[in-house]
């Protein structure tokens, strides 16, 4: 999370009540130094009334990346047995979170929430976004022989296993390609995509993040050609 004070509390419950079911379920909300309204502090008082919220506070964090890797690190220390990654602030919304779960059930080591698959969508985002996501599909499919209809996506169900050997392998990229990196590491296995319904307005992607994904694209491709991905 970060400067979601409008919405944090109302995302949680929110999250919570779509993982009812389970044994036990946690979440984990990592923020860090980019989070500059009072988000921490409302997350902090909520988790004392709901102890399933725990706050992971990384002011150590230098991008996103280090988020989104710092709440999968904490996730496998509490042996979490399914690791489901969901971006904050109704980006991403805690209704599909269930259509993830049946996918899951079926028994793939992954499942990955898709805009452009039949059924899914991405609305009250920018010409740009679109063309970002949707060509970063594109490109990724061309070099990589990726298969997926949406590599750009980051609401993301993996087991335990399948977490441990992305982190293992050790993610590159600093920006937003660190969500493709991750799927590009899991082409082989045994692997879905469920339909989500995405809505930001407020989603932006630099100059500095475009240059970080080519990169790690061109350095993905390379990895291709030596069957090493």
């Amino acid at each position: 999370m970060a400067n979601e004070a409008e919405t944090a509390v109302d995302f949680v419950r929110a999250v919570l009540d779509r993982c009812q079911g389970f044994r036990e379920t946690k979440i984990l909300i990592v923020l860090d130094r980019a989070s500059t309204d009072n988000t921490r502090a409302l997350m902090d008082e909520l988790a004392t009334t709901a102890p399933q919220a725990e706050v992971i506070w990384a002011p150590e964090n230098c991008g996103v990346a280090d988020a989104y890797l710092r709440g999968h690190r904490e996730a496998l220390a509490r042996g979490a047995d399914w690791i489901l990654e969901i971006d904050a602030g109704f980006s991403h919304q805690p209704s599909d979170i269930p259509v993830l779960f049946a996918k899951m059930d079926d028994g793939y080591d992954c499942v990955f929430g898709s805009r452009f698959s039949h059924g899914g969508s991405l609305k009250d985002s920018s010409l740009g976004h679109y063309l970002v996501s949707y060509g970063g599909t594109f490109l990724t499919k061309l070099l990589l022989g990726t298969k997926l209809h949406d590599m750009t996506s980051g609401f993301q169900l993996f087991t335990h296993a399948t977490l441990e050997m992305i982190l293992r392998r050790g993610i590159r990229a600093r920006g937003p390609f660190f969500q493709t990196e991750m799927k590009t590491y899991c082409r082989h296995l045994h692997l879905a995509e469920a339909p989500i319904q995405y809505s930001s307005a407020n989603h932006h992607v630099g100059r500095k993040a475009i240059s970080d994904a080519l990169h790690n694209l061109g350095r993905l491709f390379r990895l291709r050609l030596l069957g090493r991905v």
